[in-house]
C-alpha cells in the first residue's frame, strides 16, 4: 500500500509518516494543502490518501472532488479534527471512501488500514451510523436493497446470512470471529463475498441493506 500524506501542520505530517514508516507502510508524498496533493497525484504511483480537511489553498473536501474525477481509482480517507455531520457527509460525497479523528490509537490506524486493503471503510466510531442515518434515503442505495426477486438473502449461505446479521448489530470482525468460531481472516473474505453478491460497495451500505430487508431483528443469529 503506497500512501500520500496531505496536511498543513507538518508537525503532525511527519509524525505520522515516521509512525506509519515505522510499520513498514510505504509513504511516497507529503502534501501541504490540496493542490499540492492534486500536482503530487500527477507525479506518484500511489494507492491510498489520508488527507486533512482544514487546509490553505485548496481544503480537503474540494481537493477529493479533484482528485477523485482525474484519479477515479485512488482511495481517500480524511483525517480530521472535526466531527461536524456536513463534513463528514460532504466528504463521503466528494469521493471519500474513509473518516477518521486524529484522536486515533497508532494500532487502530494500522488495523483500519489493513482492513482497507480488503475493501472495509475506515471509519471513526459513530460515523456509520451517521452515513447510514443521512444516505438511507438515498435512491442508489435503495434501489439495490430490493432485488427484483423480492427473495435478497437468497443468494447468501446460511454463514454469510448470519455473518451480515451480526455486521449490521454493531459487531465487529473479531467479534464475529469468536462467536463463529471463524478466524478474522475467514470472516473479512465472507463479508467481501456478501458485497459482491449483494452488489454492495461498501459495510455501509451493508448495513442499510440488511435494516431495510429487516434482517436486523432476526433472532436465529441469537
Amino acid at each position: 500500500m503506497k500512501i500520500l500524506l496531505v496536511d498543513d501542520n507538518c508537525f503532525f505530517r511527519d509524525g505520522l509518516a515516521n509512525l506509519l514508516s515505522a510499520y513498514d507502510v510505504k509513504i511516497v508524498g507529503k502534501a501541504g494543502n490540496g493542490l499540492e496533493a492534486l500536482q503530487k497525484m500527477r507525479s506518484l504511483n500511489v494507492d491510498v490518501i489520508l488527507m486533512d480537511i482544514y487546509m490553505p489553498c485548496c481544503n480537503g473536501l474540494e481537493a477529493a472532488k479533484l482528485i477523485k474525477k482525474e484519479f477515479p481509482n485512488v482511495k481517500i480517507v480524511m483525517m480530521t479534527v472535526s466531527e461536524e455531520d456536513e463534513n463528514l457527509f460532504t466528504a463521503i460525497r466528494n469521493g471519500a471512501c474513509g473518516y477518521l479523528l486524529k484522536n486515533f490509537q497508532a494500532e487502530k490506524l494500522l488495523e483500519m488500514l489493513s482492513d482497507l486493503e480488503h475493501g472495509e471503510p475506515p471509519l471513526a466510531p459513530g460515523m456509520a451510523m451517521k452515513i447510514i442515518r443521512e444516505f438511507a434515503g438515498n435512491s442508489k442505495i435503495r434501489e439495490k436493497s430490493l432485488p427484483e426477486n423480492n427473495e435478497p438473502l437468497d443468494a447468501l449461505t446460511t454463514r454469510q446470512e448470519r455473518i451480515l446479521f451480526l455486521v449490521a448489530n454493531g459487531k465487529t470482525y473479531r467479534q464475529i470471529a469468536e462467536k463463529l468460531y471463524f478466524s478474522e481472516r475467514t470472516i473479512k473474505y465472507e463479508i467481501k463475498s456478501i458485497l459482491d453478491k449483494l452488489q454492495l460497495h461498501n459495510r455501509a451500505e451493508a448495513v442499510a441493506y440488511a435494516k431495510n430487508i429487516g434482517l436486523v431483528y432476526k433472532k436465529k443469529a441469537e
